[in-house]
C-alpha cells in the first residue's frame, strides 16, 4: 500500500480501496519500500513502519517536521476541457456557449499551465436579426521555476480578443516572482491547501477598433496577483478556487486592467466534472462608447 497524506492507501479483494488514518493504527510492520520526499524536494527510499500512529524507518521514529511527503504522487500531465452550450427558440432566441481547458504538470522544481477558453452568446426576438452579446477568446501559458521549496520565478504569455469590447487583440509578456506559501498543505482538522502570491512586470500591447488613447508601441505594466485552493476533508471530489489579479501601468497609474473569479470543481461521475464559477473583468479605459 502507499503512504500518502497521513493515510494508508491500500487495495483488498474484498474491501475495495480502502484508507486508513495513520493515527488509528498501533502497529503495522511491511517489507516494502517507500518512498520520503524531503523538504528540500530530495527523495530516499526506506521501509516504514507504523507504531502508535507514527511512522518509523529503521532508524526510529521520522521526524516529520523534515517530510514533504510520503510516496508522493508520480510527475504526470492533468488537465480538463470543459463544454457548456444554451439554445432558446420561441418568442426569444438565443445561443450561448463556451469551452474552457487547462492543461498542466508540476516537476521537482518546475510548473507548467496553460489555459483556454472561448466563449460566444446572441439574443434576440423571433423573426428579427440577433444581437450578439458576447465574443471572446483567451490563451495563456504560465511557467514556474523553483529555486527553493517556496520561492520561484515565473514566465508568462497570454493574447486576449474581445470583438464585444473592440479589442482585437492584446498580448502580454510578463516575468516575476512569486512566494507559495501553502503547496498541496494537508491540514488533519479542515483539508488541503493551496495559496500563492506573486509580483512582476509585463509588457502589453493592445489593438482596438475605436480608441484614440492605445500607444502603438505597447506600455510596461506592474502585476499582482494571487490562487488559492481548498479541497474540503468532509466532501470528495471538490474543489473550491479563487485567483485574482491587477496590472496598472507604470507611467499612468489610473490606467488598469483587473480580472477575478471564484468558484468550485465538483467531480460527478468517472471523469466527468462540474465548473461553476464567477468571473469579474474591469478595463479601466476600454474602447471608446465601451
Amino acid at each position: 500500500g502507499l503512504i500518502q497524506e497521513g493515510k494508508l492507501l491500500f487495495k483488498s479483494d474484498d474491501l475495495g480501496d480502502l484508507k486508513i488514518d495513520i493515527a488509528n493504527i498501533k502497529s503495522l510492520d511491511a517489507a516494502k519500500n517507500h518512498v520520503v520526499q524531503y523538504k528540500d524536494n530530495s527523495t530516499e527510499e526506506k521501509i516504514l513502519t507504523i507504531k502508535d500512529g507514527e511512522l518509523h524507518d529503521g532508524k526510529g521514529k521520522l521526524e516529520m517536521a523534515n517530510v514533504k511527503a510520503t510516496d508522493p504522487a508520480v510527475e504526470t500531465w492533468h488537465g480538463n476541457v470543459n463544454i457548456a452550450y444554451n439554445a432558446s427558440r420561441g418568442n426569444t432566441y438565443g445561443n450561448s456557449a463556451a469551452v474552457v481547458a487547462n492543461v498542466n504538470r508540476r516537476w521537482e522544481k518546475d510548473r507548467l499551465n496553460v489555459d483556454f477558453g472561448y466563449y460566444y452568446a446572441e439574443d434576440g426576438k423571433a423573426g428579427e436579426p440577433s444581437d450578439k452579446t458576447e465574443d471572446r477568446w483567451e490563451v495563456e501559458a504560465k511557467h514556474d521555476h523553483f529555486w527553493w521549496p517556496k520561492v520561484y520565478h515565473y514566465e508568462d504569455l497570454k493574447w486576449e480578443r474581445d470583438m464585444i469590447q473592440d479589442l482585437r487583440s492584446r498580448y502580454r509578456v510578463g516575468l516575476g516572482g512569486g512566494y507559495q506559501w501553502l503547496e498541496n498543505r494537508v491540514f488533519e482538522s479542515t483539508g488541503k491547501w493551496n495559496f500563492n502570491q506573486e509580483l512582476g512586470v509585463n509588457w502589453i500591447k493592445e489593438e482596438y477598433d475605436n480608441n484614440d488613447d492605445v500607444k502603438d508601441n505597447g506600455y510596461c505594466a506592474l502585476r499582482y496577483g494571487h490562487h488559492f485552493g481548498y479541497i474540503p476533508k468532509w466532501v470528495e471530489g471538490i474543489e473550491l478556487f479563487h485567483e485574482f489579479e491587477i496590472l496598472p501601468e507604470v507611467d499612468e497609474w489610473e490606467k488598469f486592467l483587473a480580472k477575478a473569479n471564484v468558484g468550485l470543481s465538483a467531480n460527478l461521475i468517472w471523469n466527468f466534472n462540474l465548473l461553476a464559477k464567477f468571473e469579474w473583468e474591469y478595463n479601466s479605459k476600454p474602447a471608446n462608447d465601451r
